[in-house]
């Protein structure tokens, strides 16, 4: 057993034991609140750069299956959990091999409850995962990460249903599966890069921006496709592909204190009334003084704080969701945004 320890940049220190890749990484340091979904979670691509702490006290009992992957690869920096289940005989590969095979640095025997009431007191931190209780919480200074997790060229899911292009700054495989198993829309997957010109010459019928990691305000070339696209075709943003959309239109961004992380956060649909559980992995949200003056309007609010969750535009096919609405892991309440989007696609 190699002990190990969290570190983090306010100089808190959590003890623990090391498993995975190495031993040592560095990264802000986010809490997921979520009991189930800890594959799909680890391998969302918006969790790029990152450490990821887990509360559910058990993690790894279902070992990691590639059916249930976000991403080809996890792409999070470090995991800390209370404590790494046994794998099971009968079940897929261990997580640990899993992470270790990535190059994912893991610490286990943390007291992670204690961990998120700290993260929600004083926010997200950046911290180091090191064998050494005095290691040092370098800089927080990072550039976009939307490149390391975009696809390097263009790909095609055929169908026989409306044409979309899906502009790819983080996708979730579980997007593209909405997409084509429940409208048999036919995809076409472009790299962050591609710009609004290459994109119509695709002639879509619609155009989904995705969720990703990172800051929109980091990414004024994608700001600027997005704006070159807005009334010319029908564009749906979920989660960083929102906030695009809001900077697009002229609205800021601002960071959530400690995000939404998690598989249960209630929203409140404004036009309906309901509350739809969703699942959410965002660490910004869109300018509440900016969403008016920029023609928006809001479709949908947090529960937990009332930021912005959703908004769309009165005069242009354009609304965006900072929750995911694809099912997996669940739950399945904000799966109508698709049904939105065919909407407009068809409108």
């Amino acid at each position: 057993m190699v002990t190990g320890w969290l570190v983090l940049e306010d100089g808190t220190r959590f003890e623990g034991r090391l498993f995975g890749a190495g031993q040592e990484a560095s990264g802000e340091v986010v809490c997921n609140t979520g009991v189930t979904g800890y594959q799909e979670a680890l391998t969302d691509p918006a969790c790029c750069g990152q450490i990821v702490v887990l509360s559910y006290p058990v993690i790894g009992n279902l070992g990691a299956s590639l059916r249930s992957c976000e991403s080809p690869r996890p792409y999070l920096k470090g995991l800390v959990v209370r404590q790494l289940a046994d794998h099971r005989d009968d079940g897929p590969g261990e997580l640990e091999w899993y992470l270790r095979g990535h190059g994912v640095v893991g610490l286990e025997e943390v007291d992670t409850r204690a961990l998120v009431r700290h993260l929600r007191e004083r926010g997200s931190l950046r911290g180091v995962i090191s064998t050494s209780p005095q290691a040092s919480v370098g800089p927080g200074v990072e550039g976009p990460r939307v490149a390391e997790v975009t696809t390097p060229w263009p790909y095609r899911i055929y169908g026989d249903g409306p044409r979309v292009v899906v502009v790819d700054c983080g996708l979730r495989l579980s997007t593209l599966r909405a997409l084509v198993d429940r409208y048999d829309c036919d995809v076409t997957v472009v790299p962050a890069t591609t710009g609004a010109a290459d994109i119509l010459d695709f002639r879509p019928d619609g155009v989904l921006i995705s969720s990703g990691p990172g800051q929109a305000a980091d990414l004024p070339g994608l700001v600027e496709t997005v704006r070159s696209l807005l009334g010319r075709v029908p564009l749906f943003g979920i989660g960083l592909g929102h906030q695009l959309l809001g900077l697009a239109l002229g609205v800021g961004t601002r960071r959530l204190k400690f995000g939404h992380r998690g598989m249960n956060h209630p929203v409140r649909e404004l036009a309906s009334g309901r509350i739809l559980i969703t699942a959410q992995n965002h660490g910004f949200a869109l300018e509440e003084e900016g969403v008016a003056e920029a023609g928006l309007e809001v479709t949908h609010r947090s529960c937990h704080d009332g930021t912005v969750e959703g908004t769309c535009h009165p005069g242009l096919p354009v609304f965006g969701v900072d929750f995911h609405p694809q099912s997996p892991p669940g739950p399945a309440d904000a799966a109508p945004a698709f049904e939105r989007f065919w909407k407009l696609i068809q409108s």
